[in-house]
Order: C-alpha cells, then sequence, then structure tokens
C-alpha cells in the first residue's frame, strides 16, 4: 500500500506504507527433470534467479514479471494478467514436459494443481514469504486526519490485512488492483472504491492520478464557492 494524501497545489504528498515485506527462502531450487517454470511474480523470480543458474522457459503473469525474467536470462513469456489468465493459457496448449511453479508461500490460484487436474505435469516450489506489516506511523495519523487519502491496494491478502487495520475509512479513496483485490475491502464505510481497467501497475498509476485529479478539481470548486 502506498497512501496518497489529498492534493496540493505543489503536488501529491506521497506515503510509502507498505503492508508486506518479501523474504526470501534460501533453498535449491528443484529443477530435476522440468522443462520450463512458472512466475507469478516478479518476486519469484528474483529470489528463484538467486538460487539456480539454470535458465529455462519461463511462463509468467503479467509483462512486468516477463520482463523481469527475460532481464534474469529466462526464455520469458507473458501469458496473461492474472493467474487464471496463464492456466487457460497453458491448458490450450498442453505441453509434455513437466513445469514448476516458483511461488511466494501465500497464493490465491493453485496453479500447479490445476494443470496438474488438466494434463500438464507440473509441481511447485516456495522461493520466498509475504509478511504481513503494521502501518507505519506517519499512516496511521495521516488516516486518522480525516481527510481525503487515496489507497492503492495490490493484493487481497494486503487488501484483507488493511481493512483489519484501517478503522474508519469514510474519507477514503480506494484503488483496488482487481476484483478480487476489491472485495475483502467492501466491508469498509469507504468513501471511493475503483478497481483499475487492468490488473497492472501502469493501469494502477493511471487510476491514482486519475482519483488525484478529481480531488483537486473538486477542492478547487470548492475554493471558488
Amino acid at each position: 500500500m502506498a497512501g496518497l494524501s489529498g492534493p496540493e497545489r505543489a503536488g501529491l504528498r506521497v506515503i510509502f506504507a507498505p503492508l508486506m515485506e518479501i523474504r526470501p527462502v534460501q533453498a535449491p531450487i528443484a529443477m530435476n527433470g522440468v522443462t520450463g517454470v512458472i512466475f507469478t511474480s516478479a518476486n519469484g523470480v528474483a529470489a528463484a534467479s538467486r538460487e539456480t543458474a539454470t535458465r529455462l522457459a519461463a511462463f509468467c503473469v503479467g509483462e512486468r514479471t516477463a520482463r523481469a525474467a527475460a532481464e534474469a536470462g529466462w526464455k520469458a513469456a507473458c501469458l496473461g494478467h492474472c493467474a487464471d489468465d496463464l492456466v487457460a493459457a497453458l491448458l490450450s496448449q498442453p505441453r509434455a514436459g513437466p513445469l514448476l511453479h516458483l511461488r511466494g508461500a501465500h497464493a490465491r490460484v493453485a496453479i500447479a494443481a490445476r494443470l496438474a487436474n488438466g494434463g500438464i505435469p507440473c509441481r511447485e516450489q516456495i522461493v520466498y514469504d509475504q509478511v504481513l506489516l503494521p502501518l507505519p506511523a506517519e499512516a496511521q495519523a495521516v488516516l486518522s486526519a480525516q481527510s481525503d487519502v487515496i489507497v492503492p491496494l495490490f493484493s487481497p491478502r494486503t487488501a484483507r490485512h488493511f481493512a483489519n487495520l484501517c478503522g474508519d475509512a469514510s474519507h477514503l479513496h480506494l484503488i483496488a488492483l482487481s476484483q478480487a483485490v476489491a472485495e475483502p475491502l467492501k466491508i469498509l464505510n469507504f468513501k471511493v472504491l475503483r478497481v483499475s481497467k487492468v490488473p497492472d501497475a501502469l493501469a494502477m498509476t493511471e487510476a491514482v492520478l486519475d482519483a488525484a485529479s478529481q480531488l483537486s478539481r473538486l477542492e478547487g470548486k470548492g475554493r471558488a464557492e
């Protein structure tokens, strides 16, 4: 999460308040018998690339993950914006060789099991953990001030964590990466909840800037009146 306070003439006040810390799991990658790997995040790419010098075909979720994999030497291909897209793409073109999903400890979609059930041998290995963090003091202060705050959230787990931490949300403009991220936020009495048009960083940036522009116009109108 990165909280953005209400727009000022000089620009946005940006508060970086990560709700999750990535901690690599240092262990050898079991690549024996594998003809390709699956990455669902750039964190998986970074963690796996440190633990093995082997570079195979890498089937990735999202352009950012695919770029990170390509830069690390993997033969990367982007197969959609979410895990469901990737599973559907792989099942539509069955491959003979076993795959290995290199993932975080917490995952919403059981990719390996779904592929195995669909006829593509696949196993998984955890290469990093996602540890939840408390809200830093600066973020708590801004959230308590009751002024408009834009809050982008990027995963269902951090959205659920934020919903449990934030308290009164009546002044919050929440922006969710996807419908799955938006779902845990619906228990809050938020001011606005919008979902990114596409589940990627560029679309999230555009959504944040659009929300900031709307707030700026509203503030300007209030001053004029």
